[in-house]
């Protein structure tokens, strides 16, 4: 996993891509939601959201 992020970083490091950061952060954070909300008693009240 570290190898991937390591990758990436300097993808975005040598071609100057650093706007996809937050495109990743919040795809990142949709996933943490999506996952954590699924499993909980926050369910009902997260998918309201979508």
């Amino acid at each position: 996993m570290m190898d991937f992020l390591a990758d990436l970083w300097n993808f975005m490091k040598q071609r100057k891509k650093f706007w996809l950061v937050p495109i990743i952060i919040v795809l990142l954070l949709l996933g943490v939601l999506l996952v954590v909300g699924g499993s909980s008693a926050v369910a009902p009240f997260i998918y309201t959201l979508f």
